[in-house]
C-alpha cells in the first residue's frame, strides 16, 4: 500500500500530535513532513500530500477538501500565540505587516480590524516596512507581549466579537481517505494529547512562557460544533472581504 503523505506543523501547538503520530503503529503508513502552516496549506492545494495540518482559510482553495479528523488547533478565547502586536491602541492603527507564515491569521486579523474594530487600514506584506503594527504567531509570539505597547490576542477578540471559539487549522485531505485510516489516524492523535506530560517533558523550559497553561488551557483540540459554526462564520467574513476589495 503507497503511504499516506501529511504535512504537519512544526510549532509547539502540534507536537502533542506529532509524538501521537511518531508513538504509534500508524507511523509506519505515513510520510510525514514537517512545514510551517502556509507551506503545509500549499503542498496540500497542489496535491503534493494528501492531508495537511494546515490554517483554516486555505480550505476553499483545496480541491475536493474534508477534514479527516475529530482534532484541530482552536480555543475558546485567548490563545496565547496568535497576535497583533502594536505600537498605537487599536482604533489608531493605520498600517498593518502580515505574517508570511498563516493566511488564517492574517485573514483573522483583517476580519477583526474590519468588522469588529470598524478601522480601515492598510496591509503590506513587506517585511522591512515600518507599520503601526503587525501580526505574528507560533512559538515566535512567546513571551513577546511585554516588548509591545499593545499585544492583542485574535483568539480572545473572535470571542469577544462572536461569543464563539476559533479554529486556526484542521487536518483537511484533499482526496477521500479510507474510514479505517482516519480511525487509526485519530485514535493516534488522541493518544498524543493524552501524553502532552511526556511532550512537556520534551520541549525546553522557557522562562517567561507557562507551556503547561498553553497545552493544557490555552490550546483546544477538538473539533466541536461551535467550532464548526465560526469556521463557517469566518471564511463568510473573508468571502465578505473579498468581495469588498473587488
Amino acid at each position: 500500500m503507497n503511504k499516506i503523505k501529511i504535512s504537519a506543523v512544526a510549532y509547539t501547538n502540534t507536537k502533542a500530535f506529532i509524538y501521537g503520530l511518531t508513538h504509534s503503529d500508524i507511523i509506519n503508513k505515513i510520510d510525514l513532513s514537517l512545514d510551517i502552516p502556509s507551506d503545509c496549506a500549499a503542498k496540500v492545494i497542489s496535491n503534493q500530500v494528501d492531508i495537511g495540518l494546515m490554517p483554516v482559510a486555505a480550505i476553499p482553495y483545496v480541491p475536493n477538501a474534508n477534514i479527516v479528523a475529530d482534532y484541530c488547533i482552536g480555543s475558546d478565547g485567548a490563545v496565547n500565540s496568535v497576535f497583533i502586536f502594536s505600537h498605537v491602541p487599536v482604533n489608531e492603527i493605520k498600517t498593518l505587516r502580515l505574517d508570511a507564515h498563516s493566511r488564517t491569521s492574517n485573514n483573522l486579523a483583517k476580519v477583526l480590524l474590519k468588522f469588529h474594530w470598524e478601522q480601515e487600514v492598510s496591509f503590506t506584506t513587506d517585511q522591512n516596512e515600518e507599520t503601526d503594527a503587525f501580526v505574528l504567531i507560533g512559538d515566535r509570539t512567546f513571551g513577546k507581549k511585554e516588548d509591545f505597547a499593545y499585544a492583542y490576542d485574535m483568539g480572545e477578540e473572535w470571542k469577544n466579537f462572536t461569543g464563539l471559539p476559533f479554529i486556526y487549522a484542521a487536518w483537511v485531505a484533499n482526496k477521500e481517505i479510507p474510514q479505517a485510516f482516519k480511525d487509526e489516524f485519530n485514535a493516534a492523535l488522541k493518544f498524543g494529547l493524552d501524553h502532552r506530560k511526556e511532550v512537556l517533558q520534551e520541549l525546553p523550559a522557557l522562562p517567561n512562557f507557562d507551556l503547561d497553561d498553553y497545552l493544557y488551557h490555552k490550546l483546544q483540540f477538538e473539533v466541536t460544533d461551535d467550532r464548526k459554526k465560526a469556521l463557517k462564520l469566518f471564511l463568510s467574513y473573508i468571502e465578505e472581504l473579498e468581495k469588498v476589495s473587488l
